[in-house]
């Protein structure tokens, strides 16, 4: 069958293709030789800014003429991967069917485009001193960066915009907390729904904190190639400027033949925290809403039980906390297995690298649903309303508190034994209890202030 939404087995691919797709620039088999060319030609470049004795007379012969200018050539070099298409990746995936070795293919097909801009005399300086997991430790790197700065975080973003303008609206309602399942000191939703607004934005802080790098080296990691063509040159210097500069990434210092790929791991794990947190707001609002502290907006048309006429599911929760975790079992994986290694390397890593936008894509999956259940929310005050008045005794903290202030003795025991009893707490018992208190006038009307909906703290 011919793939399409309807026959893609991954549901990335298929069912979600439409929240997905934006990633096709990061994480499809294309974008991953974009990237590879666009590392091959950068490198190139700084080593004819080097210059390199052999690249000081590099010229473009273009319809009899001989084009000498840097700048010129640089941009026409450049424009080789700013201008890739799908042809370009098929014509490298051509050359990949002969050398069964992806990156090769790459320098096969730079080398052929030297030769129509009549660069032919400088091919040979395509990949010249390195291996494979230059490329890879390189690009790879740079599109999981443009995938965060221009997908990835700006949905997050709004995500947590959404939930914050809900917080606002919600600020001042006040609610009955919940511990361990059971009441428990009043709060207020809009405060509630602000801790993860202050989770998220803290992680987001600190995965923006996580360093983006890359290994650059040669075979082992040493430039043995290099230093032995140009002993002169410092090629860790010239390496760590090349990879600041023209890629925007930072140079690992010291590796095997691969990338450590602990900041890649710290990367990971700092997704899947946010992705933790996400999922336990989805779980949060599923439970108010099975207390019917929410409803839903109703679209016509949509069906939400095949049996039962009436049910209104909180479907997108559901679909979110779902994705959610698949993401974290991969991400937790890529945390995990990226940084080992056998000795200098194993093939290991190049299969999973593979595959670090599935778990993206699932996130992200997750957050448009997520998203798409806030908008839905309906405030039920009634609900939220009914279960604090019918919780009086929440208020004992604040009044054995109050009582502590006042030197009254065993406060916690007087208070325990008024209400950790089966027996219903009313508005009407705690009233009577205030006033059976030995404590002056001004306590007791300070203590008869104090209801569910007043003790909410700041």
């Amino acid at each position: 069958m011919e793939l399409s939404a309807l026959t893609a087995i991954s549901p990335i691919d298929g069912r979600y293709r439409g929240k997905t797709s934006g990633l096709d620039d990061f994480f499809s088999e294309f974008a991953l030789i974009r990237y590879r060319v666009k590392v091959e030609i950068e490198y190139f470049i700084a080593l004819a800014q080097l210059p390199l004795p052999q690249l000081t007379g590099i010229a473009i012969s273009e319809n009899g003429t001989s084009i000498t200018d840097k700048q010129e050539i640089y941009c026409r070099l450049r424009s080789i991967y700013e201008n890739f298409t799908t042809g370009d990746a098929q014509r490298i995936k051509d050359h990949e069917a002969v050398t069964n070795h992806d990156v090769k293919a790459v320098e096969y097909f730079l080398k052929e485009q030297f030769d129509s801009l009549g660069l032919s005399q400088w091919k040979e300086f395509i990949h010249f001193g390195l291996t494979s997991q230059d490329i890879n430790n390189t690009a790879v790197p740079m599109s999981l960066r443009d995938a965060l700065d221009k997908s990835y975080l700006p949905l997050l973003e709004s995500l947590v915009e959404t939930l914050e303008q809900r917080a606002e609206e919600w600020a001042s309602i006040p609610m009955l907390a919940k511990t361990h399942g059971q009441p428990a000191s009043p709060t207020r939703l809009g405060k509630e729904l602000m801790v993860y607004v202050y989770r998220l934005r803290t992680q987001i802080n600190q995965l923006r904190a996580v360093p983006v790098s890359g290994k650059f080296g040669g075979a082992t990691g040493n430039f043995n190639a290099h230093h032995a063509a140009y002993p002169a040159i410092d090629w860790p210097a010239f390496a760590a400027k090349f990879l600041k500069d023209n890629l925007h990434i930072e140079r690992e210092s010291f590796t095997t033949q691969i990338s450590n790929y602990d900041n890649l791991a710290a990367l990971f794990d700092a997704l899947r925290r946010i992705n933790t947190i996400i999922l336990d707001l989805d779980r949060d609002i599923w439970m108010y809403v099975s207390m019917e502290y929410f409803k839903q907006k109703i679209k016509a048309g949509e069906v939400g039980s095949s049996a039962m006429p009436h049910k209104v599911n909180p479907i997108d929760f559901e679909n979110s906390e779902g994705n959610l975790g698949i993401a974290n079992a991969i991400y937790a994986h890529l945390a995990q297995k990226l940084p080992v290694s056998r000795l200098q390397r194993d093939l290991t890593d190049s299969t999973v690298l593979r595959n670090i936008g599935v778990p993206m894509a699932h996130s992200v999956i997750a957050f448009h649903s997520t998203i798409k259940g806030l908008g839905k929310l309906l405030l039920n005050r009634d609900a939220i309303d009914r279960d604090l008045a019918a919780m009086w005794n929440v208020v004992a903290e604040g009044i054995q508190t109050i009582l502590r202030r006042e030197g009254y003795p065993k406060p916690y025991e007087t208070l325990k034994a008024l209400t950790r009893t089966n027996a219903a707490v009313t508005a009407e018992s705690i009233a009577e209890f205030i006033d059976t208190l030995d404590v002056t006038p001004q306590v007791k009307t300070e203590l008869h202030r104090l209801s569910p909906s007043t003790y909410t703290g700041f």
